[in-house]
């Protein structure tokens, strides 16, 4: 039986004992690659909690891959085999998405102010990108410039992207989606 990738990771920080969730999060903390977990959002939170930040921060693959190497990292290897090994289902891949409506989603995206705060927050564009970007004057020339620079550096950029979309555009996303 397939589960979606945060249903495992709840599963796999629940079977954790209290010690080993305690040296998951500080870990977790303790990362140094980009993008970079804050405090607040780990402290005293529950292991539900946990997972949310994970998704939110490295989008639902990204957390499934740090996760397992958190958990090598901690000693859990049984709980990391077991996680890695979970058949999970992603209903559409972001990139593919983000690729193949490239044109729709340069004339139709109308949300744009907040989709550049999440990219921003997510350490997917740097201040001056955002800046340089809001600038422009219209909602198609932010769209060209996002697809011309940002978006360009890898997968894991478009599937955030993709994922801040199914947030702030999310019955556009819909109507695409159900053209394929």
């Amino acid at each position: 039986m397939s589960k979606t990738i945060k249903l495992a990771l709840v599963s796999a920080l629940e079977d954790l004992t209290k010690d080993n969730f305690d040296k998951f999060c500080h870990q977790l903390l303790d990362r140094r690659e980009a993008p970079r977990v804050k405090r607040n959002k780990v402290e005293s939170k529950s292991r539900l909690e946990i997972a949310d930040v994970l998704v939110s921060h490295f989008t639902e693959e990204g957390a499934l891959r740090v996760t397992v190497a958190l958990l090598k990292a901690i000693g859990c290897r049984n709980e990391a085999e077991e996680l890695g090994e979970v058949n999970v289902q992603v209903s559409v891949s972001g990139k593919d998405f983000v690729e193949k409506h490239r044109g729709q989603l340069i004339q139709r995206v109308s949300n744009i102010a907040l989709i550049l705060d999440e990219l921003l927050d997510k350490e997917v564009i740097q201040q001056e990108t955002y800046t340089r970007i809001r600038a422009l004057s219209t909602s198609q020339e932010k769209m060209r410039e996002l697809y011309s620079g940002p978006l360009q550096a890898s997968a894991a950029c478009k599937k955030i992207f993709y994922d801040s979309l199914l947030e702030n555009e999310k019955p556009l996303v819909k109507e695409l989606s159900e053209k394929d």
